[in-house]
């Protein structure tokens, strides 16, 4: 348990250190995180730039500051419309039963039947190449995760004597479902939400990576190990920057959801 709470708090920390630069970021920047100087190309961290420089002269530590704003934008709106989207078909399905619970989950299996990437190399495709695209395909590649959970909370609850109390009382399916049911369910929305984040910004730099969704000369930090991988050798600091970053955040928000996930757990249990 100590150790639990030990990695929520360093999760925790981390999420708030991320969040700040990232706040900070819509202030105020060292540097135009496009402006470009040929004299400071390839410059190492140091005191007037201290992530270094590109092959362009770009402050990377400015464009890792911008970068933040995009990722985390992008995981946000994700994980957002598809915890709604999947709340709703979970909590629908699951209280309804019977044909509509079998369309609902066939569905989603369908849906999980296809690799993460190609499903969303495909959506992208077909919507053009964009971030709204790049968002819409991972929104629909997370919803059928919150869909189970949302089933398996009112598969759980539906059945519990308060509902049944509330039913014989005359209350209606939609205040049983959003007012009865739907609060108990919110711990393990909360937590599967946050390691969902983790998720998505992984996914948003992988796809990003492959030159999808956020285009050039706005920087995200899977486009930007994607522009450094060609001077590795030479800037290691401009594609060690924006990968320590994505590892930073995507074990932040994991740890942070693993311990709202286990205090979930431990008040059902």
């Amino acid at each position: 348990m100590e150790k639990q709470s030990r990695t929520f708090k360093i999760g925790a920390g981390l999420a708030l250190l991320i969040g700040a630069l990232t706040l900070v970021g819509f202030f105020y920047l060292p540097y135009g995180y496009n402006d470009m100087d040929s004299s400071r190309m390839f410059s190492p961290p140091g005191i007037h730039h201290l992530m270094g420089t590109d092959n362009f002269g770009r402050d990377v530590f400015s464009r890792v500051m911008v970068g933040a704003r995009f990722t985390l934008l992008t995981a946000l709106l994700v994980v957002a419309g598809s915890a709604a989207a999947g709340s709703a078909l979970g909590m629908l399905s699951g209280y309804a039963g019977g044909i509509w619970d079998e369309i609902v989950m066939r569905i989603m299996d369908t849906l999980s039947s296809f690799p993460g990437i190609l499903l969303a190399l495909v959506t992208v495709s077909l919507a053009g190449n964009s971030h709204g695209a790049l968002a819409a395909a991972l929104l629909i590649i997370f919803i059928p995760g919150f869909t189970r959970i949302m089933r398996n909370g009112m598969l759980r609850y539906k059945s519990r004597d308060f509902v049944l109390a509330a039913r014989i009382a005359g209350v209606s399916d939609a205040r049983i479902i959003f007012a009865h049911i739907f609060p108990n369910l919110v711990p393990s929305l909360l937590s599967a939400s946050v390691l969902g984040l983790s998720n998505a910004i992984l996914a948003e730099s992988t796809m990003s990576f492959l030159g999808l969704g956020i285009q050039p000369p706005v920087p995200s930090w899977g486009r930007m190990l994607s522009e450094s991988q060609a001077f590795l050798f030479n800037a290691p600091w401009a594609a060690l920057s924006p990968g320590i970053m994505i590892l930073l955040t995507v074990l932040a928000f994991h740890y942070v959801g693993e311990g709202l996930k286990d205090r979930a757990s431990q008040e059902t249990g």
